[in-house]
């Protein structure tokens, strides 16, 4: 009689085996893949560019309160055709964000038939959880730390009659004001996906929630030094950051001691089964 977990393993090979195909028939998979991901993200493109000036004018809100509070009127400066190159760069960003779960699922497509069953179930979960992260970390962005930045930099503003004889006045480039926004979007969004990656490594057997927990002081240190280089030269912004990735840290320490101890029950039940 051939034991259940013999059953199981070969089921799965056999369902691997029956998936496979030539390096042609790969190829040609992966070209109607990559094409139905492009065009995606070429869609996505085209309609976000129609919607560009929107989309500016939702991201430039922070700015604009900040001047306002501040008494003064908020204009943006932009030399010629810079506004136009910047929608077109904001469209793409905003073009790939959104194509992302289509490009994702043509990804899972492509590499889940050569997973045994229990991991492509493994995977949905990560592939749901990395697009609302990414939201979270750039949420946080937008209410709370570009407030926080615009406010710094309009306070730098000084009147020539305060003392210097000089004038000292915000003009802000819409090309950096974007650059700016968007480089904290992508540095939150991909920060927070801290739990998925050490999650990944625990459910592959590479770190154990031990391991986070014995390198924790180290781990905090590159991380507010992390947060010094990529955000702007002000306390605030890089508290919020460097505060939100070890609170992720420490999410990801409690989702690895998950993974960890789930993966320890399938191997004892493996063997208890044999």
């Amino acid at each position: 009689m051939i034991p259940i977990s013999a059953r199981k393993d070969r089921s799965d090979d056999e369902e691997i085996e029956a998936s496979a195909a030539p390096l042609l028939d790969h190829l040609t998979e992966l070209r109607s893949r990559l094409i139905v991901s492009f065009c995606a993200i070429g869609v996505a493109f085209v309609v976000c560019f129609i919607f560009s000036v929107p989309l500016y004018e939702f991201l430039v809100v922070p700015f604009k309160n900040a001047v306002t509070a501040a008494g003064a009127e908020p204009k943006l400066y932009f030399a010629p055709l810079e506004f136009f190159f910047t929608r077109v760069k904001l469209a793409m960003l905003a073009g790939v964000a959104v194509a992302f779960p289509v490009v994702a699922y043509q990804i899972y497509q492509f590499v889940a038939p050569g997973l045994y069953r229990k991991e492509r179930a493994a995977v949905l979960p990560f592939l749901l959880a990395m697009p609302v992260l990414f939201l979270a970390g750039a949420a946080l962005v937008y209410y709370v730390l570009m407030p926080f930045v615009m406010q710094f930099a309009v306070g730098m503003e000084r009147d020539a009659v305060d003392g210097s004889g000089v004038a000292i006045e915000l003009l802000t480039r819409v090309g950096d004001y974007l650059s700016l926004t968007t480089t904290l979007i992508m540095a939150f969004g991909f920060a927070f996906q801290l739990p998925v990656f050490l999650t990944l490594l625990a459910r592959a057997g590479l770190i154990d929630a031990a391991f986070l927990k014995r390198n924790r002081k180290y781990a905090i240190v590159g991380i507010f030094i992390f947060a010094a280089f990529l955000t702007p030269p002000d306390p605030i912004s890089q508290m919020v950051l460097g505060c939100s990735i070890i609170a992720l840290y420490e999410i990801s320490v409690l989702s690895v001691g998950m993974a960890g101890r789930r993966r320890e029950e399938m191997e004892e039940a493996e063997e208890s089964a044999a």
